[in-house]
């Protein structure tokens, strides 16, 4: 008996060196997995004390019904309602997966089951993107493969902690993510844009965010499908899908992920569906119900001491195999805590409590997990019967922070794939010429926003296109030098090629062999395996309303890129692919959170537009707010008339009125000052030769420009070419002749030499006398002040003044609807018409510049004249608080910008041709009130403004058409709207 002592002895010491030798005895970190309780609360002993008093509340057969969940709808009819509260009640259900329905719909639901049931009920869902996956009326959060492509994880944590407090909000515990697979086969159709990625460090980083996100916050994450559904090419909800990897292989590379989660306090797993070989090779088992894989492998020898979850009982992976409730006993049996989607409830307890009987498990290992569960309760806040607040759900659902981490992400994630010769992000706008294809699918939002920046003609072409079609497209596309092209309709699909049509691919490659084509794929990353050999190549994941708008901003260098590829697509497109390209700083367009302004409180100017358009201030307009170079409110309000024969679109033309003073006259004079071609402290003489000998001729520039020159206000040049209510017929004709060619308005064409006529009557004019004691003119806004620059303009550049502007600043910015006489370049209904004038021209002004001095100049006058849309505004005011840069292009020097828009005397608030806001507070003036004294802007006769915030780089662009129809209406200036919308965006930013 001694010797076998000695023997037994032996063996274990022999035993006890080869794990040594081995490297399989536990190691510190080993026993540190052990003792961690991811379902431990911080207050353990009242924890143990609630578990402790619901556990012995209950019998043995209501124990089992916390292990349960079944699933439940709301968008199903009175009939489930009732099928799931008799289950509630009479099973003692643990909790309920939600699937499909509405965000009311489902809380009110969630409300009555918590009232019925004895023991709060876990509710769940699986969100992997969000409870958009199963709701309606909620925002989508990216998918995880385009989450792969985020460098950031922070942006990762973000979402999981905002889908966290959507799950609060909607009474919930459980979300059935982060998909932890690691999908390193092209060909799975139930995984691919479901995994964050083909590599397990990056699978690993990306899910250990979402968990965090999600758990730091209060919401139990669920780590799925294990032990890895990445190398698959058929989908468990339809069968049985078998991996023949080694163990070795699953434990290095699949399992990676879940070691790097349980050490950072998972909280519950979810079991495939899989056949493994290597793992247990009983024919036709399933991981789910397969000991070795649940007890040994995920329990014992991965230390995992949180919920482990069936995946759900219903999918042919195992119900082809089992009938319902034997399922739930093999689960059980194989060491899962929670049947997920059982089918037969009252089967599957008796059966479990048969199996008890017969030995197969015990009761304590029941009640074991029955404490787990009530446990992971407690820690979710389930210690009390819950009430959902469904009060504004909607709304608490989809915030403006929500939409914003969404954006972030999407924009993070955008990667360029392809960029030969660095051709991208875009640059010299007015050497190229544009069109865009959408192909296959609705891409307005994307050509809408390609067309923030450069002109487009835009196109569309039917996926798989005949011969017939394409040849079609390509002679429209004859003069065009860059093509950007979106590919839609891309499935999810690998066995039908994700929905690309090859036709489709070489007719994009037959177009890059003569001209520049951009193209981005709207979709699944998987696709671009077709588009391997595309010059200039983006993709952005997914199709939706962010991607849409970020995409363009990439491609014009509003934003830098940094996705980066988390797959293979082919040999030229792997993993790693992409990576950071520097933008060129152009605007960008986001949300007012993101540069720190409040939605909510920007939205009380809807209210003020309202408003003003009701009390017909003016019947439509638009206002934009940017800031930090981010368009964050751009919104059209009204119609072009009272009759709403056209609405107001954020693309709607507005004649500018004097602000053509500042981003034309002004803007040219600045850029010579720039490059030392003019001295402000010099006369005007020196640059218009004409003036010397004249009372206009010893006039400074900068006195000029401050309006302190002498110039009278404004002289009616219109009335010396009309006799009473007619047209003096040497003025004008309605016909265009050799000789009458000045387009004054629709049907009306002025002599020739009218300009010159003008300019003589200008020059004629007398000064201001000055006042006694004086030896400076005193201040006094004119008019006169622009045709005297715009005359220095033109002689300095030998060019005319627009055509000085579209060369040097609109056609180079991209500004192509910023425009003198805009008939000549686009339709005249993309135009809101001003003035029905009785008195001058006798018709309704439209597309012709209101201003008569203006119109009798021929469309081009250095005080107005100048069109746009808000955005080209934002465009010209962001390259001033640039320094004078933009988009890569340097137009003039930041010292220049400070010199004219600073206050230039005690005189005036005013700048160098620039407006400013009154130095002293209360007293009025055309800026709002709380904007500060570095503000410089200017207002425009027809309703219009624009000002720039070089302390806030913040730019507020107001247009109307307050004048239509008729320029006696003053309901604008009375009421002090725009000054009132100024204010409101500094609260906003909270000044």
């Amino acid at each position: 008996m001694r010797g076998k002592v000695w023997i037994i002895l032996l063996a274990a010491v022999v035993i006890f060196q080869s794990d040594a030798v081995l490297g399989l005895e536990k190691s510190h970190e080993d026993r540190k997995r052990e003792e961690r309780d991811p379902l431990a609360s911080k207050d353990q002993r009242k924890q143990t004390s609630w578990v402790d008093s619901v556990f012995h509340a209950m019998s043995f057969e209501e124990r089992l019904g916390q292990l349960f969940m079944v699933a439940a709808y709301s968008n199903k009819d009175e009939r489930h309602k009732q099928e799931i509260a008799k289950l509630i009640q009479d099973q003692q259900l643990g909790g309920l997966i939600f699937f499909q329905g509405g965000p009311v719909r489902q809380a009110n639901l969630t409300n009555y089951y918590q009232s019925i049931s004895k023991v709060p009920l876990f509710i769940a869902m699986d969100a992997e993107w969000g409870i958009s996956m199963r709701l309606d009326s909620v925002l989508s959060f990216p998918k995880a493969m385009t989450l792969g492509a985020v460098s950031d994880e922070k942006l990762i944590y973000n979402m999981g902690a905002e889908m966290a407090r959507q799950f609060k909000l909607m009474g919930m515990h459980i979300n059935f993510a982060p998909v932890v697979d690691v999908n390193s086969n092209p060909n799975n159709p139930v995984i691919g844009y479901r995994a964050f990625g083909e590599e397990k460090r990056l699978v690993a980083k990306k899910s250990l965010a979402y968990m965090k996100g999600l758990q730091d916050h209060g919401v139990i994450a669920n780590a799925k499908h294990f032990p890895g559904h990445g190398d698959t090419e058929s989908d468990s909800h339809y069968t049985l899908p078998v991996i023949r990897h080694s163990e070795n292989r699953i434990k290095d590379i699949d399992l990676y992920p879940y070691r790097e989660l349980i050490d950072n306090d998972l909280m519950s797993v979810m079991v495939a569906h899989l056949h493994i070989p290597s793992l247990d090779s009983e024919r036709n088992k399933a991981t789910t119900l397969s000991k070795y894989v649940v007890t040994d492998l995920l329990k014992t020898q991965m230390n995992f001491n949180g919920l482990v979850f069936t995946d759900a009982l219903n999918m042919k992976g195992v119900a082809s195999f089992h009938k319902p409730g034997e399922v739930d006993l093999l689960a059980l049996l194989a060491g899962n805590d929670i049947l997920l989607y059982s089918q037969d409830v009252a089967k599957a307890k008796a059966l479990i409590i048969q199996a008890v009987a017969d030995g197969k498990i015990t009761q304590k290992e029941i009640d074991e997990r029955v404490r787990k569960v009530l446990k992971a309760k407690y820690w979710a806040g389930l210690r009390a019967t819950p009430t959902i607040d469904t009060k504004a759900l909607v709304d608490r659902l989809n915030q403006p922070s929500t939409e914003l981490i969404a954006e972030k992400l999407y924009a993070e994630a955008i990667t360029v794939t392809s960029n030969k010769g660095n051709f991208l992000p875009i640059r010299n706008l007015d050497l190229q010429s544009f069109a865009s294809v959408s192909l296959g699918g609705d891409g307005k939002l994307f050509q809408e926003y390609l067309g923030k920046y450069a002109p487009f003609q835009h196109f569309s072409l039917s996926k798989g296109a005949d011969a017939s079609s394409q040849q079609a497209l390509e002679r429209k596309l004859e003069h065009v030098n860059t093509v950007v092209i979106g590919i839609f309709g891309v499935t999810n699909s690998p066995s039908r090629a994700f929905g690309i049509q090859q036709s489709d691919m070489a007719f994009i490659r037959k177009l890059s062999q003569t001209k520049n084509v951009v193209t981005v794929l709207f979709g699944n990353a998987y696709a671009a395996k077709q588009m391997q050999d595309f010059p200039h190549h983006l993709i952005a994941f997914e199709n939706n309303e962010f991607t849409q708008k970020l995409a363009p901003e990439i491609i014009f260098g509003a934003r830098n890129a940094h996705g980066i590829l988390p797959v293979s697509v082919s040999n030229e497109i792997r993993m790693g692919s992409g990576g950071f390209m520097r933008g060129l700083d152009r605007l960008s367009y986001s949300l007012p959170e993101e540069v720190g302004l409040n939605t909510a409180k920007l939205n009380q100017i809807d209210e003020v537009m309202q408003r003003s358009i009701a009390k017909r201030a003016f019947p439509g307009g638009v206002v934009l707010v940017a800031k930090d170079g981010k368009v964050v409110f751009e919104r059209a309000y009204g119609f072009y008339d009272y009759q709403k024969t056209k609405a107001v679109s954020t693309e709607t033309v507005y004649d500018l009125a004097s602000i053509t003073k500042v981003l034309a006259t002004t803007q040219a004079v600045m850029f010579l000052a720039s490059r030392k071609m003019i001295d402000m402290d010099q006369l005007i003489s020196k640059y218009v030769p004409e003036l010397k000998n004249t009372n206009k001729g010893n006039l400074i520039l900068k006195d000029i420009l401050a309006h302190e020159a002498g110039l009278v206000a404004y002289i009616p040049h219109q009335a010396k070419t009309v006799d009473g209510r007619t047209w003096k017929a040497e003025y004008y004709s309605e016909q265009p002749l050799p000789t009458y060619s000045l387009p004054v308005s629709n049907n009306m064409y002025g002599i020739n030499s009218l300009r010159d006529s003008l300019w003589v009557w200008t020059v004629k004019s007398d000064l201001r006398k000055l006042e006694p004691g004086r030896r400076r003119h005193t201040y006094v806004y004119s008019d006169l002040t622009m045709y005297l620059l715009q005359a220095l303009v033109e002689s300095v550049t030998n060019q005319t003044l627009d055509a000085f502007l579209t060369q040097n600043f609109y056609e180079p910015l991209g500004l192509y609807t910023m425009t003198f006489n805009p008939t000549r370049k686009y339709p005249q209904e993309w135009i809101a018409p001003t003035e029905d004038d009785v008195a001058f021209r006798k018709r309704l002004i439209q597309g012709f510049v209101h201003d008569p001095g203006a119109a009798m100049y021929g469309g081009v006058a250095g005080h107005a004249g100048l069109f746009g849309k808000a955005n080209d505004l934002a465009v010209m005011m962001q390259l001033m608080l640039n320094g004078g840069t933009y988009g890569g292009l340097t137009l003039m020097d930041p010292e220049t910008i400070k010199d004219f828009t600073k206050r230039q005397s005690s005189q005036s608030r005013r700048g160098w041709g620039w407006d400013k806001p009154e130095p002293e507070k209360g007293k009025g003036g055309s800026a709002g009130s709380l904007a500060p004294k570095s503000t410089f802007g200017h207002t425009g006769f027809t309703g219009t403004c624009v000002w720039a915030d070089p302390e806030n780089d913040l730019i507020y662009v107001f247009l109307s058409n307050r004048v239509h129809p008729d320029a006696n209406n003053n309901t604008l200036l009375k009421d002090g709207i725009r000054t009132e919308i100024h204010d409101i965006i500094y609260k906003a930013l909270g000044k």
